[in-house]
């Protein structure tokens, strides 16, 4: 047997699920935007949620327990995450580019005027700031536990990441009800478009961000971390500072400047 220092997966069967549950999920939609049936649009995110967790579950027998995670595949890790983040940069920057183009040059559709005519905007000073507020605390929680978890001390990283958390879900439950409340809707013209595609977008990742610090908190209980092997919280904590530099930006440009 050749040794070498990556880690060779087994035959896995979640990739071929996880296909399958994005084809039901889109077909699904599309069924049901014209008035079919919904049985594709609740099987896909069930059998997406099923492979979500038997796959994350495989990664960490294989981080934790089986050893397979060294030096060499830990650095392969961090350059895919560094990847993934920058993939998701990229993906904010469609919607500013969008939000921008219309808002520097109003089109005489929107009254050549930002924002556009009968468009009341929310009060950047009001619940946007507490949230922008939230999301910072938690950016200092996160690198509180982080520093914890790197010093070895337990305790002091799940506090760090129970903060984070709950900080999190008050972000998510703050924006529903900013959304509940909005004098406009998605329908309202571009301005409301790119308004709730952009914030509901980066609610989105608010939830998948406190997901993935909850399971983190979860695996340093069951002593999954060590301080010098925790690339799974690396991951989350660089994902979470992500997050919070997106909030800054769409709180600056679309709330406080757009408005």
């Amino acid at each position: 047997m050749i040794r070498q220092p990556f880690h060779l997966v087994d035959y896995s069967p979640w990739p071929l699920t996880g296909s399958l549950g994005a084809l039901a999920l889109t077909t699904g939609l599309t069924a049901w935007f014209h008035g079919y049936n919904t049985t594709a649009l609740i099987l896909g995110p069930v059998l997406i949620i099923v492979t979500m967790i038997q796959w994350w579950r495989d990664v960490i027998r294989e981080a934790t327990f089986l050893g397979h995670h060294t030096h060499k595949v830990t650095e392969g890790l961090r350059w895919g995450m560094a990847l993934f983040i920058t993939s998701e940069v990229l993906f904010f920057f469609a919607f500013f580019w969008a939000f921008f183009h219309s808002s520097l040059a109003p089109t005489p559709e929107l009254g050549c005027c930002w924002p556009p005519t009968g468009i009341t905007p929310l009060n950047p000073f009001a619940v946007p700031l507490l949230n922008t507020a939230v999301l910072l605390a938690s950016g200092v929680s996160v690198t509180w536990a982080h520093h914890a978890l790197m010093e070895g001390n337990r305790p002091e990283a799940m506090k760090g990441l129970l903060v984070t958390v709950l900080l999190g879900g008050y972000f998510t439950f703050l924006q529903a009800l900013e959304y509940l409340e909005a004098p406009f809707t998605i329908a309202d013209s571009v301005y409301g478009s790119t308004f709730f595609v952009a914030t509901g977008f980066h609610g989105l990742h608010v939830l998948i961000g406190s997901t993935f610090l909850f399971v983190c908190l979860m695996r340093t209980y069951m002593h999954h971390f060590s301080s010098g092997h925790h690339f799974g919280f690396e991951a989350a904590a660089w994902y979470w500072h992500f997050v919070d530099v997106v909030w800054i930006f769409l709180y600056l440009c679309i709330y406080w400047w757009g408005s």
